[in-house]
């Protein structure tokens, strides 16, 4: 299903909080001229699929007619039946406003509103499925997220195709390396949980900006020492 009617309207207290500058400074009006002409185009939309776990291995989890091979993301499904397949963008149309290739902090202002609009995005997804399915609380996982070893990147040509035809629906596509553009885009399998999980527990580096959650070795060698 399509989600394509998601409201956005720019905070620009929140932009210069996430900018780290003061919204008195020299260069602020013009960067929040350029946010606003960004935020003016910005169009999020989210493409999620309810699917089934159909079979488990030791380490992959079969999802419709799709195979997903992590072995934590087996161990965090062991007891569920039912995912949400899904992915949120800020969509491609704020990349089209002008930003000469040196100005590297408008650039950066740019994606700091692509931000803020994916965040949206998710944020409308996950309104939508606790309204319309009765969830409670949920985790999810993303493929390339956290340590190497913990989902694989490559399983994001797995998750587009049971999502269909994510370029047409919602103007994500993958690249060859599997990385999302618009960048600001996110993709995930969504699951009903008692448990708090966020992929960061999973995840060794200490000074990643978007931290959510401490490494946890004692889930680490649940999830992920085979020998444990």
């Amino acid at each position: 299903m399509v989600l394509d009617q998601i409201p956005f309207e720019l905070e620009s207290a929140e932009l210069f909080k996430r900018l780290r500058m003061d919204p008195e400074g020299e260069y602020a009006r013009d960067l929040l001229d350029l946010a606003r002409a960004v935020a003016a185009v910005a169009r999020p939309r989210a493409l999620y699929r309810e699917a089934f776990i159909e079979e488990r291995g030791d380490d992959t989890v079969r999802v419709g007619d799709v195979t997903f091979t992590s072995r934590a993301l087996r161990g965090n499904l062991a007891d569920v039946h039912r995912v949400f397949a899904y992915v949120a963008t800020c969509g491609p149309e704020m990349d089209a406003v002008p930003v000469p290739a040196d100005d590297l902090f408008g650039g950066y202002c740019r994606d700091t509103v692509k931000e803020m609009v994916r965040r949206a995005a998710l944020d409308h997804l996950h309104g939508h499925l606790r309204e319309t399915y009765s969830l409670g609380r949920f985790a999810a996982m993303h493929p390339g997220a956290g340590d190497a070893g913990v989902w694989a990147i490559q399983d994001q040509r797995q998750l587009f195709a049971l999502l269909g035809d994510v370029e047409g629906l919602v103007g994500v596509r993958l690249t060859e390396s599997c990385l999302m553009q618009p960048n600001k885009s996110v993709t995930g399998l969504l699951y009903a949980t008692t448990v708090d999980f966020v992929t960061c527990q999973l995840c060794h580096r200490e000074k990643c900006p978007s931290r959510r959650a401490p490494f946890d070795q004692v889930l680490w060698q649940a999830r992920m020492d085979r020998a444990a």
